[in-house]
């Protein structure tokens, strides 16, 4: 049977490589043990990990969807109910690096697309990556390579290959890269560019398709990162990804976003990552295998850094969203209305689906917390966890009682915490939780009347322990 720390460990694990899990998940994947849980996170199914069948019947439009909005809620059902989530984490982490948005993209489809090619290529060979997203049309569009001609150069794709998707401006005050060598990236791209679409009316829209154009292309020499030749976007993705500066920015975003709060890109080149060991063992990684991701999830999710590090981050909406909901087990298993509704809910916290603010993403940390955003996120997650009749909350008040006929303030309040995700409450908030408890005494289930009082009493403290700022952090 696992402890109390290898139930902690395997709580950590899941919410960081997935989206959290009910408290009897998290307590089975204790017991087949770490390592093993790791494995299975690394190397997911060849299916799709929902039931594809189910989605079809009650959304007939989900292979094809129009709107942003059913393809964002397409997206979060994912989330709640992938068997592979690692799979689905990944495609979130590579959303909020290679930001592209609805807001210009116009297409649903084409979001919903490129959200798949995510899922599908994130776990695989980076430069096979930056390949699938260089001819992927939406963000040929989004960043106007579609505008990039040998005889009008537009180097907005360039420019953001280079500092936002996979070098970096720079660290350790230095520069990765020249403005030369923004535009003679932008010059290997011409070329790459999207089909003609048919008009989308009286039949709607057709796919987007990516067209590479000889005719375009700027055949002359360019000089990319020291190299001179008669370079062609695949040969320029080549250079990039054996690149140093590389293998650093993908290590830093993977710290940020699976180990701990870093801050802003922007601030990469000045700032010292808080972890240089780790990032050297991340880089060593992606050489070793061949820029391989898997391989550096593996060294990350074993290394005492990450496993050491537990409520180090601010859960970014879609985790809060997506984590409650399998907590409690809401949304799981069944398709029912609402879910429109709930995967609407990550917008109202700051963070819009399939729509980044910028092409630099959104800020995370703590930035992810406002007067506003922390009312959304307390009310939604206090909602769900003061919802008794909600099977994985059901669990956790079985689990409450299952500890004695007569539970005292404190351990009440401890075991809460803990059913809730391991909590580590600071003493001041825990000293604040046990007067409260302490109003209302001894908790006894001995009778119906106890029994019902029980679950009111349980479904409040989980709502109460939500609205802690503890609650915030995974």
């Amino acid at each position: 049977m696992a402890g109390s720390n290898d139930v902690a460990l395997m709580a950590h694990l899941l919410r960081r490589a997935g989206f959290s899990a009910s408290r009897d998940e998290i307590e089975a994947a204790a017991a087949r043990g770490y390592d093993t849980v790791v494995e299975e996170l690394l190397n997911p199914g060849e299916s799709s990990g929902v039931e594809d069948d189910l989605m079809l019947r009650y959304h007939p439009t989900y292979n094809h969807a129009g709107a942003i909005e059913i393809n964002i809620q397409n997206w979060v059902y994912r989330m709640v109910n992938t068997e592979y989530q690692l799979k689905e984490k990944i495609a979130l982490f590579w959303h909020m690096i290679f930001c592209a948005g609805h807001s210009k993209i116009d297409s649903g489809e084409e979001m919903g697309l490129m959200i798949q090619m995510f899922r599908d290529q994130g776990m695989g060979n980076f430069r096979d990556l930056l390949m699938k997203l260089s001819t992927s049309p939406a963000m040929v569009y989004y960043l106007d390579n579609c505008e990039s001609h040998k005889t009008n150069i537009n180097e907005n794709y360039g420019r953001e290959l280079l500092e936002l998707f996979s070098m970096g401006v720079g660290m350790n005050e230095d520069f990765n890269y020249s403005e030369d060598d923004v535009k003679a990236c932008a010059r290997a791209f011409t070329g790459w560019n999207i089909a003609p679409p048919y008009p989308p009316f009286p039949y709607g829209r057709s796919p987007w398709e990516f067209r590479y154009d000889p005719a375009d292309h700027d055949d002359d020499e360019k000089t990319f990162l020291g190299n001179t030749g008669n370079w062609n976007g695949d040969d320029i993705l080549e250079m990039i990804a054996a690149n140093r500066a590389t293998a650093r920015f993908i290590s830093r975003h993977m710290y940020n976003f699976f180990v701990a709060d870093e801050v802003p890109v922007p601030s990469w080149r000045q700032t010292p990552p808080k972890d240089e060991g780790l990032l050297e063992d991340l880089e060593q990684a992606y050489f070793d295998s061949g820029y391989n991701i898997t391989a550096m999830l593996n060294t990350l999710f074993n290394s005492d850094s990450f496993k050491n590090a537990q409520y180090a981050k601010v859960k970014n909406p879609a985790e809060m969203v997506a984590g409650t909901l399998r907590m409690v087990g809401d949304h799981r298993g069944e398709i029912k209305p609402g879910m429109f509704e709930l995967s609407q809910e990550p917008k109202y916290m700051g963070m819009d689906l399939m729509n980044p603010p910028t092409v630099e993403g959104w800020h995370t940390g703590h930035e992810w917390i406002d007067s506003g955003t922390l009312v959304e996120r307390i009310n939604f997650a206090a909602d769900y966890l003061g919802r008794t009749d909600l099977p994985g909350v059901q669990s956790m008040i079985s689990k409450l009682m299952a500890q004695g006929d007569n539970l005292s303030p404190e351990q009440f309040v401890d075991s809460c915490a803990d059913l809730v995700g391991c909590l580590n409450l600071t003493e001041d908030t825990r000293d604040q939780l046990i007067t409260h408890a302490g109003r209302s005494g001894n908790l006894t289930h001995g009778s119906d009347a106890e029994r019902a009082e029980f679950e009111r009493r349980s479904g409040e403290m989980f709502q109460i322990i939500a609205s802690t700022s503890e609650f915030q952090f995974e």
